[in-house]
């Protein structure tokens, strides 16, 4: 790989971390870990083929450009979550992976089974990841700042949001939610 191909790769990866948290390289390979696939299952589920999975691991290409497919990645990583807390068995992750699959994506806030609590009522991690797909569908995470600085003289807390859940990691906007709870 040559100095041009080696800095194209690097920018798509910093890309990556910002419109989904980290390089898609390491949150696929957590996913096929964490649900015991291989690339070629994980990229059925998706929806993607296998060279755009590949690509797209590899920092060939940046985004996914399908909002359904993001939605099955969220999706994914919080059916990856129960089934580390055991709360999913394995038969039941395998059942819910080909429900994912079939999904369309549908609603960008969607309301579906895999998306709630105990209660009910969609857990915070989950509402947090649907308003940053859908602040990223729209505009990088670089544009969003851009956003978020000039709307900060006159609308503060709406830059702050921009801020928080349009370019920052789920894991701070999951924390920014409950601290404005209490």
């Amino acid at each position: 790989m040559d100095a041009a191909q080696q800095e194209a790769t690097a920018r798509a990866r910093e890309l990556q971390r910002n419109w989904y948290g980290e390089p898609l390289g390491a949150l696929f390979r957590k996913l096929i870990e964490d649900l015991g696939l291989n690339q070629a299952r994980l990229a059925a589920v998706l929806g993607l083929s296998a060279p755009m999975l590949s690509q797209l691991m590899s920092g060939q290409r940046a985004k996914i450009g399908n909002p359904a497919v993001v939605q099955r990645v969220q999706l994914l990583q919080e059916l990856a979550a129960q089934v580390a807390d055991g709360s999913v068995s394995a038969a039941e992750a395998t059942q819910r992976m080909d429900e994912i699959k079939k999904s369309q994506g549908g609603s960008v806030l969607s309301n579906t089974t895999q998306t709630t609590s105990g209660s009910g009522a969609p857990t915070v991690k989950r509402v947090v990841r649907e308003i940053q797909s859908l602040l990223r569908s729209v505009a990088a995470a670089g544009d969003i700042i851009d956003a978020a600085d000039s709307l900060a003289p006159t609308h503060p807390e709406l830059a702050e949001f921009l801020r928080v859940y349009g370019a920052g990691r789920t894991s701070d906007a999951v924390a920014h939610y409950q601290s404005h709870q209490n």
